[in-house]
Order: C-alpha cells, then structure tokens, then sequence
C-alpha cells in the first residue's frame, strides 16, 4: 500500500468495499506477534515479509484479493504489491505468486466447473448413476417388475433404460 498517494488509496478501497473484501493497515510488529503467537507452522513464513506499510485483505472467496490486487494495479501504475498470502492453509510468498493466486478457484467456480461436466450426461446416464445409489424409488420399480412384467409402469421404465 506504499506509495498510493490519497486518491489511489480511495480507489483501492473503494474497489475492495465493491468486491466484499476488508482492508486494514496494520502494524508489522503487532501483526507478527500475532502471527507467532499461532500454532499454525506455514503461516509463520509470512514473517519475513512484514517490512515497511503492510495492509491485510479478507474475503470470503480465496481468490478475491488476489484478483483484485492484478486488476487494480493496471489502474496504479503495479501498486499495491503482493507480500504475501495465506490461503487455504497455505502461505504464498512474493510478488510473483499473485498469478497462482488469482487462479485458485472459488467455491461458486467449483460449483460452476462440476455442473458443467454433468450437463452433458444423457437420461440413460443419469439412469445409470441412479441404479448405482440403489435409490428407493428404483428398487419399487424393481418390485413391480417381479409382480408383473405388464405393468404399464414398468413398461416404461423398460422404454426408459434403453
């Protein structure tokens, strides 16, 4: 956050409040005592970054301040500088790391990414993977078939699977 001067600060935090990400300027010193009061090993690698201003970035989406810090730096001229992050219970260390950063998925991309990859599943597919959990409803239709191979119902659950 060095190096903004006021109108570029108001900009970054405007663009964060936008996106739902807090930004608070701390003191290194405070920081890393709280950060080796901690039992958590890889966190504590962020240590040797606490040098000159350093602010810290929350957000709910793992990749939300990374991809916010890539975007508004096209706008200031490469500030802020990425330090350092810990995400997911991992550290990533220097500027260099922001790329990795940005491409860490959010929970709606994953949700995104696995109903992308079930869409093009055909009915008979479907049926397939419902066999496979031995759902209730199939195991019925199962037992109408043994009671009687002229159940209409059933007759249409045979058209259905092939």
């Amino acid at each position: 956050i060095s190096g903004l001067n006021a109108g570029q600060t108001v900009k970054l935090r405007r663009a964060c409040f936008q996106e739902g990400i807090k930004l608070n300027v701390v003191k290194n010193t405070l920081f890393a005592h709280v950060i080796k009061g901690m039992e958590n090993e890889e966190i504590k690698s962020i240590l040797d970054v606490l040098k000159g201003n350093t602010a810290i970035m929350y957000s709910e989406s793992p990749n939300g301040p990374a991809k916010l810090i890539k975007n508004i730096q096209k706008d200031l001229g490469g500030k802020p500088e990425l330090k350092g992050a810990y995400v997911q219970e991992c550290a990533f260390i220097g500027a260099d790391r922001l790329e990795e950063l940005c491409s860490i998925k959010s929970r709606e991309e994953l949700i995104a990414d696995i109903s992308s990859r079930l869409r093009p599943a055909t009915s008979s597919q479907l049926f397939r993977m419902l066999v496979a959990t031995q759902s209730p409803d199939l195991s019925r239709l199962s037992q109408r078939k043994k009671k009687s191979n002229n159940n209409k119902q059933f007759k249409f659950y045979q058209s259905w699977q092939t």
